[in-house]
Parts: structure tokens; sequence; C-alpha cells
């Protein structure tokens, strides 16, 4: 117990470190800011989620008392219990032999990455309502925070009939790419503290086969619901718009896991994986083309295809 308290308040002040980084302005703080959920997933994954709870709730103590309530309230449920969360739900298993062998299931890893995108999505609709629980309120106020961030940087600027384009671009955009951004974060600060706890050997479960990653069977009625309902009007248009953004991003990530797997045994799967990867994080839009591969994947089980026309044996990659 006592080592668990003790983790727990390390990965605690290393999260609020991490949180509070970004403070500084500097790009390298905002990559640190990115990972404010590492050290909480760690603790919870390689220790147990009553440390990963604890590191969680003493981070957002911290900033609390530090920087204000707004701080405590934004990295509690904007971070911290999402991080517990997921490290929870990936120690949960179930006995599956009747014949006292003790296997187990583990907690799947393509409902991890559903639960990543809801997280993402249930974190922004919060932020969005706390705005303005009607469109125009929300985007009002929005603005109005881009257009007082833009004069304490350069005076006039917001005049400017260029940067009142921009900001109309980004109070539209903001939410679902919000969106998009914290179902990836989910995804790979989890996979991240995975990796380190396996190499520390205090993994539980076994490394998973990331490339057979499969999302739940509902979750495509789940995106043609979310798609549906962002044309409704006002509000619940907007926010059913950012649940379908996660969750196309959700789609994306099994996009890139149906990449690996058909690849295998390739000669230059190394250059198309790479060149798919680096295209996505300089140019953006292709992410467009994973999640549709995701989708694609559900539809006509590609993997499977490829498998079947006598391809190398699947190892875990």
């Amino acid at each position: 117990m006592m080592q668990i308290l003790l983790v727990g308040v390390g990965a605690g002040v290393a999260a609020a470190l991490l949180f509070a980084s970004v403070a500084t302005g500097s790009i390298f703080a905002t990559l640190l800011f990115y990972l404010a959920s590492l050290p909480i997933l760690i603790a919870a994954i390689g220790w147990s989620h009553v440390a990963g709870l604890l590191a969680a709730v003493l981070a957002a103590v911290g900033l609390g008392l530090g920087l204000g309530f707004y701080f405590f309230l934004a990295f509690l449920f904007g971070i911290g219990l999402p991080a517990w969360w997921l490290g929870y739900l990936s120690l949960l298993a179930r006995p599956i032999s009747t014949n006292g062998s003790g296997d187990v299931e583990w907690y799947p890893v393509g409902r991890l990455v559903y639960w990543s995108a809801i997280l993402g999505t249930a974190v922004v609709v919060v932020a969005v309502l706390s705005f303005g629980t009607d469109r125009d309120t929300f985007q009002t106020e929005l603005r109005n925070a881009f257009e007082r961030a833009l004069r304490a940087q350069a005076a006039g600027l917001p005049g400017r009939p260029d940067s009142r384009r921009l900001i109309d671009i980004l109070v539209v955009a903001l939410p679902p790419a919000a969106a998009v951004l914290l179902t990836l974060l989910n995804a790979f600060n989890l996979w991240l503290a995975g990796r380190i706890v396996n190499v520390s050997g205090r993994l539980r479960r076994p490394w998973p086969d990331l490339p057979a990653l499969t999302l739940p069977g509902f979750m495509p009625v789940l995106l043609a619901v979310a798609i549906a309902g962002s044309f409704l009007p006002d509000m619940a248009g907007m926010l059913m718009g950012v649940f379908a953004a996660s969750l196309f991003m959700a789609y994306a990530i099994m996009g890139f896991a149906v990449l690996h797997a058909i690849t295998r045994g390739m000669a230059s799967r190394a250059i198309a994986i790479t060149a798919a990867y680096v295209a996505v994080v300089v140019i953006g839009w292709p992410i467009l083309a994973m999640s549709m591969l995701g989708l694609a994947e559900t539809a006509f089980n590609i993997r499977a295809r490829f498998a079947a026309r006598g391809g190398p044996p699947a190892n875990p990659t």
C-alpha cells in the first residue's frame, strides 16, 4: 500500500508539472503538456488504478491551489479522470476457460480506442457548454476570446479582414479539431504508457497484437447517428459533429492498424508506413484516408482478404 501511495504522489506531481508547463508558451512546453496524462496512466497500468486515481486527484488539487479552481476542474475532468479510467479499463480481464486452466480475456484494445473517442468527446462537450448553451452564444464568446488573444499579441490585428476570416474559421473548426486531438492523445498516451510499463516488466497483461485491432461492432451505427445528428440545428448539431469527429479519429487509428497488418512481409513496408505517418503529421488531411481505410475494414474485412492470399504469418508488431 505504501508503494502505491508513493507512486501516486510522484505521478501526481509529474502530471501537474507537465500540465503547468504550457504556461511558458514554448513549443516544447506544449509537447510536454500533451503528455500530462502519461504519469497517471503509468501509475494506473504499472501499479494499480488506485495509484492512478490518487495521482489524478493530487495533481488536480495541486494545480487548483497554485493556479486557481478553474485549473482544478480542467485537469481533473479533462485529463486526470479520463486517464485513470483508461488505465483501469486496460487491466480488466475475465476468465474464459471452463477446465480450470486459468486463461483470461483482457479488455479489448478496440474498446480502449472507443473509450478514447468517448472521453475526447465528453471533454469537448463540457468545454463548449461552459461558453454557452446555444451555438450563437458559444461562437460569440469563443470569437471574443480569440480576438483578445490576438489583440494581446499584435495591436490592431483583429480589425484586419484576413484575421477576422481566420477567427471565423477557428470558431467553427475548433470543437471538432479539439475532439480529434483529444481522442488521439488519449490513445497515444495509453499506448506509450503501456510500452513504458511493458519495458519495465510490470505490465500484467500480454502485449496485444495492435495490427489486429478491431473496433466494437456498434460503432458504425454510432457514427451514422452522429453524422446525421450533425445536421441538426443549433448546439445539438454542433455537438453531434464533435462526436462524429472523435469517431472518425477512432477509425483512423484502426486504419493505421490495417496498414500495419496488410504491409507485413512487404519489402517496402517501412517506407510505406513512415510515409503514411509523415503525411498525416505534415499535411493533416490524409487522416481522412486512414479513417476511410478503417471504415472499409469494417465493411470488407480487408485484413482477412490479404491473409487469405497467402501472406506471411501475422507476427505482432
